[in-house]
């Protein structure tokens, strides 16, 4: 399994613990060197890497399954990263992305929300007009060979504290695609 946009490694940690033989990469150097003590304090083995899809393609490395966790919404070009991206999955491979939608709801509650009242995350992380929308999300999974087969809205309560999937697409959302 491929983790892209690793971060600290909050998913690829528990897919270790699942029995996946996970590689994790991130353009952050501090998120991959946080992330290698980490595991390694946990007594996990994780292939963590600071690199880009695109330099895995070079090494012709494939996998049977791909997370891209709240990571599209960061990419300079969303084709070019798909192309590297179907490129690594082997035939018959899945693809799991969750991103955010650009709406009006998603500007106003995970941009303004979310960085600036509640400061969940430091203020400037997302580029609004960088959030993808559902249709341009599907559109660029076909264009590069992959059929998004699944949506699911991630919902926040904030009366439980807690997350659960639905059909409001509007902020978050989960896609699955072969």
């Amino acid at each position: 399994m491929l983790d892209i946009g690793c971060g600290g490694g909050l998913v690829a940690e528990p897919m270790t613990r699942l029995g996946a033989t996970v590689t994790a990469i991130d353009a952050s150097e501090e998120a991959i060197r946080v992330a290698s003590v980490h595991a390694a304090r946990e007594g996990l083995d994780i292939d963590y890497r600071c690199a880009p899809p695109e330099a895995l393609v070079a090494d012709g490395t494939t996998f049977d399954a791909i997370l891209a966790l709240e990571v599209v919404e960061h990419v300079a070009d969303l084709d070019q990263f798909f192309a590297a991206t179907v490129t690594l999955l082997r035939p018959g491979g899945a693809l799991a992305l969750s991103t955010l939608n650009r709406t009006l709801k998603s500007l106003a509650l995970a941009k303004i929300g979310a960085e600036y009242v509640m400061r969940w995350l430091p203020a400037g992380t997302h580029d609004w007009r960088k959030f993808v929308k559902p249709s341009e999300m599907a559109a660029a999974l076909r264009r590069n060979g992959l059929t998004l087969t699944d949506l699911k809205g991630l919902t926040y309560d904030p009366l439980r504290g807690s997350w659960s999937l639905t059909a409001d697409l509007d902020v978050n959302y989960l896609g699955f695609a072969v």
